[in-house]
């Protein structure tokens, strides 16, 4: 979801249609329900730019596949990817200026693989984004606060900061990395993502906020 909480800038949402080879100009084509919404933010100090929250949600294998504990969030991913794709007219990054975060339900980096993580295929995602010209944006250590000790998935040198706790958590014990941010390659030379992850600014939500600052204006997210 996309909201307005400041008159500081004046924001366009885009309605949402089924996945179809053209849209119009107020509309975009959603290929997975529930995962992506978007709208255009407009300010008067700077050029606008394409806000986009993203969630990815689990999916399980199909029966034909046999019978697993395994869930994948990369399908989902693809889906929301593809569909910001359609904003991305040129392979020049200066092309557009898009700013997507939200929930993904992978875990950057991991090495080691588990019945919900899939360091193989999470990294298509990241690859993906990459050669779409969206910078991967964190949030990272040290700007926020790393787990303590850090989850045996993870290499000891991670930079993955803690935005999630399972029921068995809380957010001092918090250890898991869910989400990000990416924005266009030259757009995010100016923006900055903080995940608000201290104990005392976590807020009642298992998952925590991500601050984000874009040209003087803090977007939260």
């Amino acid at each position: 979801m996309v909201v307005r909480l400041s008159d500081r800038v004046e924001v366009e949402w885009f309605r949402q249609v089924g996945p179809i080879a053209e849209t119009r100009d107020d509309e975009i084509a959603v290929s997975g329900v529930g995962t992506i919404a978007a709208a255009r933010v407009i300010r008067h100090d700077a050029p606008p730019f394409l806000a986009v929250s993203m969630y990815a949600r689990w999916i399980k294998p199909h029966p034909s596949a046999g019978r697993s504990s395994a869930q994948f969030s990369d399908g989902s991913t693809h889906r929301i990817i593809s569909d910001l794709s359609a904003f991305i007219a040129s392979a020049e990054p200066g092309t557009h200026r898009i700013l997507a975060a939200g929930d993904l339900n992978l875990i950057h980096g991991a090495t080691r693989r588990q019945s919900t993580v899939h360091p193989h295929r999470d990294r298509t995602v990241l690859d993906r984004m990459d050669a779409l010209g969206l910078e991967f944006m964190g949030p990272r250590h040290p700007g926020s606060r790393r787990a303590d000790p850090v989850p045996p998935e993870l290499p000891p040198d991670t930079l993955n900061v803690p935005t999630f706790h399972t029921a068995r958590q809380s957010p001092a014990t918090a250890s898991i990395q869910l989400d990000y941010a990416f924005a266009s390659r030259g757009f995010h030379e100016g923006i900055t993502v903080r995940a608000m992850n201290s104990v005392e600014e976590w807020g009642a939500s298992d998952h925590c906020r991500l601050l984000i600052e874009v040209a003087g204006e803090q977007q939260d997210g």
